[in-house]
């Protein structure tokens, strides 16, 4: 493998890593914070992509697309926990697990139903569209550099939002004790609610911002849930910056896995979990 090569298989895992960092932070809040294992996470990450494909269809452009959309996923995930999740809290996992899989069924057969079972693509805003040359016959995508430069933006806006705002120091209070929260006089249901919600329109902004360059098509989500899970287990449960080490460690485990053992391409990921947890069973990073 050349210079080239390898820097773009490097920029590759980097806009990976950092995409499924945006799926998985939402699911460690949610897990880690509020106790809640919810299967249909990697529904939200589908629902963004085809959000993505409906609001393009009708505006002609993804940026604004976008602004759309995660105002509506914002809102569609506080809707959900009021009528739904807000339920869970103190029951077992299993009834969690029911539910939250008799979800993906749902949101499944609604989209089936709302735009068919055919692959969808969505188009690059053409601002994004061009490459930058790197060799005479290799070029990169200005629009996976950009998926990487909104993800890092995103991150250090997390770490902001969670480490230095009251949001943030409420957020970190709720997920130690949720009953010392609730006695200083803060509602917990609505920082639950904000959360959550927080949590979907994550997953729907990485999957309106894959939508261009993984296409749009039935059970999309499925495969990001299960990756996601396994970074939240390899950073830490709870831990968002844990999450985005681990997210980047798979984005360049999946990436180079691929192109220097493809026979064993699909193990490499959870090898890496299996050699993390030997080595930290709690993951990189405890809660916090």
């Amino acid at each position: 493998m050349d210079f080239v090569s390898f820097l773009i298989q490097v920029l590759n895992s980097l806009q990976y890593g950092l995409l499924l960092f945006l799926v998985a932070s939402g699911l460690t809040l949610v897990f880690g914070i509020m106790g809640i294992i919810n299967l249909a996470h990697g529904s939200f990450y589908m629902i963004g992509a085809y959000l993505a494909f409906a609001l393009t269809s009708m505006t002609g452009n993804l940026m604004l697309s976008i602004a759309l959309g995660v105002p509506l996923a914002f809102a569609f995930g506080a809707l959900l926990e009021w009528l739904l999740f807000s339920h869970l809290y103190k029951r077992d996992h299993l009834e969690q697990v029911l539910l939250t899989y008799g979800l993906i069924l749902i949101f499944e057969e609604l989209r089936s139903l709302a735009v068919g079972d055919d692959v969808h693509g969505v188009a690059i805003p053409a601002i994004f569209s061009a490459s930058i040359p790197l060799s005479d016959n290799l070029s990169y995508p200005v629009y996976r550099l950009v998926i990487s430069v909104v993800c890092l933006a995103l991150a250090g806006g997390l770490y902001y939002l969670i480490q230095r705002t009251r949001l943030g120091m409420m957020i970190r209070a709720g997920s130690h004790d949720r009953d010392m929260v609730k006695a200083l006089g803060i509602d917990i249901n609505v920082l639950y609610r904000t959360v959550f919600a927080l949590g979907v329109a994550l997953a729907a902004l990485a999957g309106m911002l894959a939508a261009p360059i993984s296409s749009v098509y039935p059970g999309m989500g499925s495969s990001v849930l299960i990756i996601s899970f396994v970074i939240v287990v390899i950073g830490g449960v709870g831990s968002v910056w844990g999450a985005l080490v681990a997210a980047l460690l798979i984005g360049f485990a999946d990436t180079f896995g691929k192109v220097l053992l493809p026979d064993l391409a699909g193990l490499m990921v959870y090898l890496v979990m299996a050699v993390v947890l030997l080595w930290r069973p709690e993951g990189i990073f405890r809660k916090g």
